[in-house]
């Protein structure tokens, strides 16, 4: 299907993202100390027992991390169907991934995009969730 005959669409960007921590201090640690996520708000919902953090890039990129108790583990395949990865764009992978490593993140070897020719490298959160490091 083409895309020609259709008028733009109203959504403009991603306003945030959403993810749910198996271990919530741990993932918080991780989220504002490692990788130095700007805290925006802390919210605790008594009805849920759940807490909201929310957190922002240097580019004011948003992302939402809860506290859910007894939510599932994710599947353990980065092909199974839902979210792959998040993707955080930087100005150099390499000197990315030698500081997360400084910090005690495993990083998997700097691998080149096919596609964009742009480097690129993969880690992972407390939950395993993928992250990837892409050139700007």
């Amino acid at each position: 299907m083409s895309s020609n005959n259709l008028a733009a669409p109203p959504w403009r960007r991603f306003h945030h993202v959403a993810l749910i921590a198996g271990d919530y201090s741990a993932s918080k640690r991780f989220y504002t100390e490692t990788l130095g996520l700007r805290v925006i708000a802390e919210t605790y919902r008594a009805e849920r027992d759940s807490w909201k953090l929310d957190l922002e890039t240097q580019d004011g990129d948003r992302l939402e991390l809860f506290s859910f108790p007894g939510a599932p583990s994710r599947p353990d395949r980065p092909e199974a169907r839902g979210l792959r990865h998040l993707a955080f764009v930087v100005d150099d992978v390499a000197a990315a991934a030698a500081l997360l490593e400084s910090r005690g993140v495993a990083v998997e070897p700097i691998r080149i995009d096919a596609l964009t020719g742009k480097a690129f490298t993969f880690f992972a959160d407390p939950d395993g969730l993928p992250l990837e490091l892409y050139q700007s």
